[in-house]
C-alpha cells in the first residue's frame, strides 16, 4: 500500500453540491433557495427567531439545577451477585470482567438490596444500602466499605 493509493471508505464521502451553474443543472438561477427573503440571503442566521414574538426558549420556565457535588456510583443489586460462585471476593473490577456491570463510575460501586442472595460472598464496594448489607450478612458473607 502506498500513500497515493489511500482512498476513503466506499460511500463515506459525497461530492459537493455545485449550485448556480445554469438551469440545466437543476440548481441554477436561485440555487435551490427559492425567491428572495431572509433565508435566500448569504450569511443568514435565522435560528430561534420567531418574527419578534417571544422565542419558545424564553417563554418556557426554567426548572431544577445540576448538583455539581453529586456522587456518581455504578449500581448493582444483590440479586445480580447470585451469578457468582460461593466464597468469591466481589470487587468492581471483577464485576466488570464478568460483564455484570459495563463501566465503573468515578465514585465506585454501590450495592443495593433488590433480589435474593444465598451464596456467601465477601463484597468490597464504596457504598451499601442497609437492605443490601443485611442480605449479604444473612447469607454468611461480609460487606466491606473501600
Amino acid at each position: 500500500m502506498k500513500l497515493q493509493e489511500l482512498r476513503p471508505a466506499e460511500g463515506s464521502t459525497q461530492s459537493v453540491k455545485r449550485v448556480g451553474r445554469g438551469t440545466g443543472s437543476g440548481l441554477g438561477k436561485t440555487s435551490g433557495k427559492g425567491h428572495k427573503g431572509q433565508k435566500a440571503r448569504s450569511g443568514s442566521k435565522k435560528n430561534g427567531f420567531e418574527g419578534g414574538q417571544m422565542p419558545l426558549a424564553r417563554r418556557l420556565p426554567k426548572r431544577g439545577f445540576t448538583n455539581i457535588f453529586a456522587k456518581e456510583y455504578t449500581v448493582v443489586n444483590v440479586g445480580e451477585l447470585e451469578k457468582l460462585e460461593n466464597g468469591t471476593t466481589v470487587t468492581a473490577e471483577l464485576l466488570k470482567k464478568q460483564g455484570i456491570i459495563s463501566k465503573i463510575e468515578k465514585d465506585g460501586l454501590k450495592v443495593l438490596g433488590r433480589g435474593e442472595l444465598t451464596k456467601k460472598l465477601d463484597v468490597k464496594a464504596a457504598k451499601f444500602s442497609e437492605t443490601a448489607k443485611k442480605a449479604i450478612e444473612a447469607a454468611g458473607g461480609s460487606a466491606e466499605v473501600v
